[in-house]
């Protein structure tokens, strides 16, 4: 059981460094360092948003508009971070019987 909740928080972890990527790769593209046009580019910010907009949409949906500035990715780490924090403490609580 350890096994499955060490590998879910590596997993989480992982995920954590994506959205990360996401952010960063949005103000690059935002400030017309990096180019869209660019083919490898353009696969990257698909496959980034692919996998991050899922759960950000939902966030995105229910926090109020803030113009330009979009807190979703800060709200999404802070849950990961809380969801990795509950699943390590429940390998590291025996379990009572």
């Amino acid at each position: 059981m350890t096994g499955i909740l060490l590998f879910t928080a590596n997993v989480i972890h992982l995920y954590e460094y994506v959205v990360i990527a996401a952010v960063i790769m949005s103000w690059l593209i935002g400030f017309n360092v990096i180019n869209t046009h660019n083919p490898f580019v353009r696969s990257l910010w698909q496959a980034i948003t692919a996998v991050t907009e899922p759960l950000l949409r939902p966030i995105r949906r229910i926090m109020p508009d803030l113009g330009g500035l979009d807190l979703s990715p800060v709200i999404l780490l802070l849950a990961l971070l809380f969801v990795r924090w509950i699943v390590i403490n429940e390998r590291l609580i025996p379990a009572v019987s």
